[in-house]
């Protein structure tokens, strides 16, 4: 397979990324300035998924933060900033302390620096997990078709994949650091449910202890602030949360996990059930499996993140940002990729850009293909014969 090794070396790469983050580029703002009438006419007003945020912040900031979990006053909010926007009834109180502090700023300030700065944290993170690699790195890691989503959609999948690559990075050495960075993963909870799977496979005590605590903390702060009211209202409004997917509100084609990549190919929701409960078994079965053996650190973190990405039941196209932490930990594996490994990165990157309106134009789970292939091609690099090839390169 040499012709695929020369074919994906470091400059060919680089020069594919260059190519299609220019090509991005463009498109995304043909689409921004399409969606806010500089190109033809709208007939009706716009939004993001940031209003949401900001409007949950601004009543916070008003001292009513039990109406955030109410859909009606939320979007009455939403309203005096802007236009309707999306329902906020997925995030525990603790995402208000952030919320309350953007919504201090104007919207479109607070819109730009939510975003850079989360941003700013994610490439920090990227660039330590490829240690020694150049600022060329960059390129790629800017390529990445979810990036754009998060951009566009202003959502927080950027935080979330910061804070995720963090915790894997400093577990070993800086295990308080680590169990900070998860700890705070409590503002999108799901997101953390195979940490402590790993973190007690691995006897990771310190990382642990120091998760749980900060969790606690971050819910302890925000019920002094916003008291027991708005965290009934977020149970509350949590345990219908699933009407939200059923109503068809929410394109199929942009959710990512088993559960609905069988609802989008046409299998029934007895089935989806069936597929997300043997995804998640068997995911945080491998993930345990890994971090109980104690394979390098590229290994342990890659299974992990990938993992978690196909354990949880809800993840839609911009939580594909964890797919960039997980790809980044395979290439910093001293083992290197090789020529089949480095095609399937390439494929994954492609699917990754389809829309969720063609994937479900075609009942096709692209999403859930790109999860689950990444699951398969880090459990590949967990087998005895790429551990010692690993072993003999280190």
């Amino acid at each position: 397979m040499c012709w695929l090794d020369a074919a994906l070396d470091r400059d060919r790469v680089l020069a594919y990324c260059r190519i299609l983050l220019a090509v991005e580029i463009a498109v995304f703002l043909f689409l921004v300035a399409g969606t806010h009438g500089l190109i033809v006419p709208l007939t009706g007003p716009t939004s993001t998924d940031f209003l949401s945020f900001y409007a949950a912040g601004d009543l916070a900031d008003a001292g009513t933060p039990q109406l955030v979990y109410d859909q009606a006053a939320h979007e009455a909010a939403e309203q005096r900033i802007t236009a309707p926007g999306v329902e906020y009834r997925y995030y525990p109180p603790v995402f208000l302390l952030l919320c309350a502090a953007l919504a201090r700023l104007p919207y479109l300030a607070a819109f730009i620096a939510f975003e850079a700065a989360t941003f700013a944290l994610y490439l920090i993170v990227m660039r330590r997990i490829l240690a020694g690699r150049g600022w060329a790195v960059v390129i790629p890691i800017l390529a990445f078709p979810p990036l754009f989503w998060v951009l566009g959609l202003g959502q927080n999948s950027f935080l979330t994949a910061a804070l995720f690559g963090a915790g894997t990075l400093w577990t070993d050495r800086r295990p308080i650091l680590a169990g900070l960075c998860f700890g705070a993963l409590c503002y999108k909870p799901h997101f953390g449910l195979l940490v402590p799977v790993a973190l007690l496979a691995g006897c990771h005590w310190r990382v642990l202890g120091a998760a749980f605590g900060s969790a606690a903390a971050l819910c302890a702060l925000s019920l002094i602030l916003f008291g027991w009211e708005t965290w009934h209202g977020f149970f509350a409004a949590a345990a219908v949360s699933h009407a939200t997917y059923e109503s068809g509100r929410i394109n199929l084609g942009a959710l990512v996990t088993p559960f609905f990549g069988v609802l989008l190919a046409g299998g029934t929701p007895q089935a989806a059930c069936i597929a997300q409960i043997a995804a998640t078994l068997g995911a945080g079965s491998f993930v345990a499996i890994v971090w109980r053996r104690g394979l390098a650190l590229p290994i342990r973190a890659a299974a992990l993140t990938a993992a978690t990405l196909v354990a949880i039941p809800v993840a839609l196209m911009y939580d594909l940002m964890l797919a960039g932490i997980a790809a980044a930990w395979l290439v910093r594996d001293p083992a290197g990729l090789v020529g089949r490994e480095k095609v399937v990165l390439a494929a994954l990157f492609v699917l990754a850009m389809i829309s969720p309106g063609l994937a479900e134009a075609l009942h096709l789970p692209f999403g859930p293909i790109v999860a689950l292939s990444l699951l398969a091609l880090t459990a590949v690099r967990t087998l005895p014969g790429r551990a010692i090839r690993r072993a003999a390169t280190a």
